[in-house]
Formats: C-alpha cells, sequence, structure tokens
C-alpha cells in the first residue's frame, strides 16, 4: 500500500476510533509497529494515552451523582442525560492469576459506575441491571464503556441506561440498566405536602 494512501487510512482509524491502540493498527494496516509510530509522528497524531488526555480536557459536563474519583475507569467523555464513555485497562490487580483474565465484577462495576454518573441528579442509584458478558476480558486489555441513556421518567423517578463494552472494535459486554433519581421524587414529596395543607 502507497505510503499515502497508509497515512489516509490510518487517520480515519484514529478518527473514527480514538481509543485504537498502535498494535491494532498494526494487526488492520499490516504493517510493524515502528511504521505506525512514524506514520502518527509525519501526522502529528498523538500516541493513545496523549489522545485520552486530550478527550478528557476537552469540555464535558461534571459528573453530579458521585465523586469522580469513584467512578471506575476514566470518563472521556460526558453528556449528562444523554451519553457518556468511559475507559478503564485491565491491570494485574483485576485478574484470576491463574488465567490472566478479569474478575467479572471489575468489568460491571466500569459499567455500573458510568450508567449512574451520566444521570444528571445529585443522587442516583441502581435499581436493576440485566447484564450479559460475551467475552472474557484479558490482562492488559482496555475497556471502553459506552452508555445511552434511553429513557427518563419523571413520575418515578427512574431512568433507563443503556450500556455497552467494547476492547477495540469487538462488544465484551452488554447491560440494561434502570437508575433510580432522587430529583423525580423530591418533586413528587413537594406535591404531596401541598396536597395535604
Amino acid at each position: 500500500m502507497p505510503k499515502r494512501q497508509r497515512h489516509q487510512q490510518l487517520a480515519q482509524c484514529i478518527e473514527e476510533n480514538p481509543f485504537i491502540t498502535d498494535r491494532e493498527l498494526t494487526r488492520f494496516l499490516k504493517v510493524s509497529i515502528q511504521t505506525i509510530r512514524l506514520d502518527r509522528m509525519e501526522l502529528g497524531i498523538p500516541e493513545l494515552r496523549e489522545r485520552m488526555k486530550l478527550m478528557a480536557e476537552r469540555s464535558y459536563d461534571s459528573v453530579r451523582s458521585l465523586p469522580l474519583h469513584e467512578v471506575i475507569g476514566e470518563i472521556v467523555d460526558l453528556e449528562l442525560d444523554k451519553s457518556g464513555i468511559s475507559i478503564f485497562e485491565i491491570r494485574e490487580e483485576h485478574v484470576f492469576s491463574r488465567t490472566a483474565i478479569a474478575r467479572g465484577h471489575h468489568v460491571f462495576a466500569q459499567a455500573n459506575s458510568l450508567a449512574v454518573a451520566v444521570i444528571n441528579d445529585a443522587i442516583a442509584l441502581t435499581v436493576t441491571a440485566d447484564i450479559r458478558f460475551i467475552r472474557p476480558v484479558k490482562l492488559g486489555e482496555k475497556c471502553i464503556a459506552k452508555a445511552y441513556v434511553r429513557s427518563i421518567s419523571g413520575e418515578r423517578g427512574k431512568s433507563k441506561v443503556e450500556l455497552f463494552t467494547y476492547v477495540g472494535d469487538e462488544m465484551v459486554f452488554q447491560g440494561n440498566f434502570v437508575i433510580y433519581r432522587s430529583e423525580g421524587e423530591a418533586d413528587r414529596g413537594g406535591d404531596e405536602s401541598a396536597d395535604r395543607h
């Protein structure tokens, strides 16, 4: 493949998936990792860590429902009551020592905390979670969780959040969460006290 065409494909890949690793790019473009690094340098595209930092520094909504340090993974994009993205790298402390496969509760914790973080409320709690582990996640893999708020019910003070976790382009986890919102309850509580008087 000519260099110019490779540069176009590389730039397009990174634009479509800013979280793609150099190693994944080598498999996709069928070149060495050194070639990928040189191509990125020539195109002025930073490495994955820098791209993640840049995305995190972009303006996005602040998490209201829990302290940022309690979110499992790093939030890189957030629009309250709409959508959010977080990245979580599987390290030694997250895996079974024999198999180097991530313990399921870590993958779930990333998903659950993002589902709560995307809610625009001071108090948001998981009511139910219908989850599915699609394939095991291994040591060193980066889990990219994407949450979408699908409905908000003011009457019952609940929201439905759909969540997908990927490693590269492969889905590894899927969940549908129902999240309790305190503001819906507070509004109703105010109405009830008004009715009593």
